[in-house]
């Protein structure tokens, strides 16, 4: 079947969402720790601006469950200013030795490449890096 006007997903805005068990303590992180902007809210859901984007965050007893990234952004060349804004404002790195690449200060690098990793107050793993 052949429709008109084909609807494409892909072409559709979309929002990286992360379970937190506790608002106000992730508002307070996302907001003041990394300084993302917030945005609209609903009583169990709140969204804060990041780039063309926004990122959710909603009550959940799951929270912090899943061991994988959850969200990245790409810093580009605001890399070191961003890792260093963190790190004054409380925030540590992780370390993955396990990836095979040189770690230095909880930053990752192989080649040009540098990332890092951390984790909100409820465990879920957050991630930026220079590409």
């Amino acid at each position: 079947m052949m429709l008109k006007n084909k609807a494409k997903l892909g072409d559709k805005p979309a929002s990286a969402i992360l379970a937190v068990r506790d608002l106000d303590r992730a508002r307070r992180f996302y907001g003041e720790t990394l300084e993302l902007e917030p945005g609209d809210h609903h009583e169990q859901v709140v969204a804060f601006r990041t780039g063309d984007t926004q990122l959710l965050i909603y009550k959940s007893e799951f929270a912090g469950t899943n061991k994988a990234n959850a969200v990245v952004w790409y810093a580009g060349a605001d890399f070191d200013a961003l890792a260093d804004q963190l790190r004054a404002n409380g925030v540590t790195f992780e370390e993955y030795p396990e990836m095979g690449m040189e770690i230095a200060g909880g930053v990752h690098s192989q080649g040009d490449f540098k990332a890092v990793w951390f984790k909100d107050p409820d465990g879920n793993i957050l991630h930026f890096n220079n590409m």
